[in-house]
């Protein structure tokens, strides 16, 4: 499948489609259970032309399977959801049983994330709030096996429908997809960028947009673990947006005769 989109804005990377399945497509990378893992890299290596496939055993960290949309995976966080919360604030240095699951827990992870689930990696100010943080998000357990990151490129739509398809731009290109996704609506509020995991911004968010009346794209990678992830495999800085399968189609269809045909367009990005 290919995108007009794509192409009139220019995009350095290949646009990455989500999709649901109950079957596991060959040939495609995939974490081992048990094992650490970013979503983000799985979402560089689609962009780069592999295929990605994740289940609930293999969705590489809980966050990562909470964005998925495997259910809520923080209560299998180490220890439970109020170490999670923790985690995420203050750290579990903070309070008596999370010194005790510490050394607990210790063997099993590595430097870096130890290191966080001891002092925390204080994106949110409270454990408390971090709970509220976790209420907020629009988790959901999906009724399919595997979720597929799949390069758009290799996508047959007489044959599949994807669930989101996710672009990777600097603020140019997204400014640009911005625009064309309010260009037909009549409305300036199509997109929406919620502070998440990055993999949220990609999942559970433009999911629970999908089944909406007026799907709107989400923006992300505000999430700086994930960009400092993303930027490792791609090398570059960017922001994803992602857009619910009806809203990308609908864009698709206003490239032509829109702002991208016209000269400010082409002189913002060096042309003349």
């Amino acid at each position: 499948m290919k995108s007009k989109i794509a192409s009139a804005i220019g995009m350095l990377h290949e646009p990455v489609a989500i999709l649901f399945s109950n079957e596991k497509p060959q040939n495609a990378r995939q974490f081992q259970e048990g094992k650490w893992g970013c979503v983000m890299f799985m979402l560089g290596a689609a962009v780069n032309g592999d295929l990605a496939v994740f289940d609930r055993k293999t969705f590489g960290c809980h966050g990562g399977g909470v964005g998925l949309g495997f259910g809520n995976q923080y209560k299998n966080f180490p220890g439970g959801e109020d170490f999670f919360c923790h985690f995420l604030s203050t750290g579990n240095d903070q309070w008596e049983q999370g010194r005790k699951a510490a050394e607990t827990v210790k063997p099993y992870m590595r430097a870096e994330a130890f290191d966080s689930f001891l002092h925390g990696e204080r994106y949110v100010k409270t454990p408390e709030l971090v709970k509220k943080f976790i209420d907020s998000l629009p988790i959901v357990d999906i009724p399919y096996d595997y979720v597929v990151f799949k390069p758009l490129k290799l996508v047959d739509q007489s044959l599949e429908k994807p669930e989101v398809i996710v672009f990777l731009g600097d603020m140019n290109q997204i400014s640009a997809l911005t625009i064309l996704a309010n260009y037909h609506r009549g409305t300036n509020d199509n997109v929406i960028y919620p502070w998440a995991a990055g993999c949220q911004s990609i999942g559970i968010y433009p999911y629970q947009e999908a089944v909406s009346e007026t799907p709107r794209a989400v923006l992300g990678l505000n999430d700086i673990s994930a960009r400092l992830t993303l930027k490792r495999v791609l090398k570059d800085e960017v922001m994803s947006f992602a857009a619910p399968f009806p809203l990308f189609l609908e864009m698709e269809q206003h490239v032509e005769g829109s702002f991208l045909e016209r000269s400010t367009w082409k002189s913002l990005i060096g042309g003349k």
